[in-house]
């Protein structure tokens, strides 16, 4: 299983991107909406076409970044928002990055790395945030599949990689999720131990 920065690329420039709501998701549009700190230091890994990094952009977010092994990905987010700050869009694999941060957004990234990487994910995500930092966003609560993204799996497999970081604040099935995925979706609101 090569998922490669070729692989990524190759499923952007040929628009087989299927996991891409083409807006942001409710969820966490919802969990936006609420955050008064606009100075807060996010990161949204794997962010692809990062509809919810716009979103933060435009609603005055400024020190949000996006991590992509595409460049594809991050290219089209700077066509659509000519405005984003360009040093805020990193070309790079996430597992590399050594910044600090307040919150990380999950939003399609830990079901499109290989699954033997999870536990390391887990680990990655507490050393990038800062002391109380957030790990907020959506799991899928579903199988899916074996041999290629999106890769599923359930609130208990989930547990076992994030409860040694992690204090579990929220991990609930999501109540508004699209429609393509109600019911296979946990909202999730994970504190920095």
């Amino acid at each position: 299983m090569k998922l490669s920065e070729e692989f990524w690329n190759n499923r952007y420039v040929n628009k087989d991107i299927g996991w891409d709501l083409g807006e942001i998701s409710t969820p966490l549009k919802t969990y936006f909406d609420q955050l008064e700190n606009k100075n807060l230091k996010i990161l949204i890994p794997g962010g692809g076409n990062s509809y919810e990094a716009e979103y933060l952009h435009h609603k005055g977010f400024k020190n949000v970044y996006v991590v992509d092994l595409s460049e594809t990905a991050l290219l089209n987010l700077k066509q659509r928002v000519p405005t984003f700050p360009s040093a805020h869009l990193i070309h790079q694999n996430f597992f590399d990055l050594t910044m600090k941060f307040d919150v990380i957004i999950e939003q399609t990234f830990f079901c499109a790395i290989n699954p033997k990487l999870r536990k390391q994910y887990a680990l990655k995500t507490n050393v990038l945030l800062k002391e109380n930092g957030k790990l907020i966003g959506l799991l899928f609560d579903a199988p899916l599949y074996k041999e290629h993204p999106p890769f599923g799996g359930n609130k208990e497999e989930y547990l076992n990689y994030f409860e040694p970081y992690f204090t579990v604040d929220i991990m609930e099935t999501c109540y508004n999720s699209v429609e393509s995925r109600a019911g296979r979706e946990l909202f999730i609101k994970f504190i920095k131990k």
